[in-house]
């Protein structure tokens, strides 16, 4: 089966009919057998090079959801080409796929995933696919297509974002009260101490500053710091890195926005400590396995130089 790119805004399933009846067409695909039965036929197939949209939902035997676009925030497409080859009976139920398409089908997790069968499910286990074309657009329409969803989710994130920045606050001041910090916040709802003054000029957006540094989770987890003894000490020291200063093109986006506008209150000499929320820091993504999402961080910050 081709996978599902996500770039596209979501609609609502199409398969909301489950009855079959006599005048439903069912056909059998050539390779594997994958009987397959349209609630709704469409009409026409997408002309080659353009892009059909569509809305999958993937269940198991007891009708649990594996994956479906509905927890996507964009359907999926398929750019129609009527010289690619069907190599199984995935490929020829999506590559004849036609606008208003409505199918349901089922076979093993084997047949529909191929060799991309999730771990929590056994090949020979029942699944069941619900699978409905809505639209065709050709490449202009599609790109003005993402550039509206996109939008659209940019906003939706934005607003997420002050939802949780306004949720993290008290978090973040019960958190500095119990370790007796007498933070100052910015508009922006970045919290900080300033406990050494710096000296020197007032930093300015594009000014390299080097910066050694040591992050917390709010439980006291360390997962990542630029100082060797501090590594040691929470038996993460890599003897591979190099522990050194990080150089910082500050106030140009190149680190999180926490540091950023943080680093910009500082001068060369200057020791603080940044509480971030979240949304100032990785977010509704996280980073990697040692930093969930909606996590705010503290870090321990000194500025070792500074060159303009």
């Amino acid at each position: 089966m081709k996978k599902s790119k996500s770039l596209l805004a979501l609609a609502v399933l199409l398969m909301g009919a489950t009855t079959m009846s006599s005048c439903q067409k069912t056909k059998v695909t050539e390779k594997d057998g994958i009987e397959y039965t349209y609630i709704k036929e469409g009409s026409t197939k997408a002309t080659n090079g353009n892009f059909l949209l569509y809305n999958l939902q993937i269940t198991n035997g007891s009708d649990s959801v594996i994956y479906s676009t509905a927890d996507q925030p964009m359907p999926g497409y398929l750019q129609a080409n009527d010289s690619l080859p069907t190599n199984n009976g995935m490929d020829e139920i999506f590559l004849n796929l036609k606008k208003g398409d409505s199918i349901v089908f089922q076979s093993t997790a084997k047949t529909i995933f191929g060799a991309n069968v999730p771990p929590f499910l056994k090949e020979d286990e029942t699944v069941k696919v619900n699978l409905g074309a809505f639209e065709e657009m050709d490449e202009a329409g599609i790109q003005a297509y993402f550039e509206k969803v996109m939008a659209g989710e940019d906003s939706k994130r934005a607003e997420r974002a002050v939802a949780q920045l306004a949720a993290e606050a008290s978090t973040i001041e019960a958190y500095a009260k119990e370790k007796g910090l007498n933070v100052q916040k910015t508009e922006n709802g970045l919290y900080y101490v300033i406990e050494q003054e710096g000296s020197g000029d007032v930093v300015t957006p594009g000014t390299t500053m080097y910066v050694n540094y040591a992050g917390y989770l709010l439980d006291g987890t360390l997962f990542d710091t630029s100082y060797p003894e501090i590594a040691k000490a929470n038996n993460v020291f890599n003897e591979g890195r190099e522990y050194s200063p990080l150089p910082v093109n500050v106030g140009m986006g190149q680190v999180i926005p926490g540091w950023d506008e943080g680093l910009l209150l500082l001068k060369k000499g200057s020791k603080a400590k940044f509480l971030i929320p979240s949304p100032l820091a990785y977010g509704e993504s996280g980073a990697g396995a040692m930093i969930p999402a909606n996590s705010p961080l503290i870090f321990d910050v000194e500025v070792t130089d500074v060159q303009k």
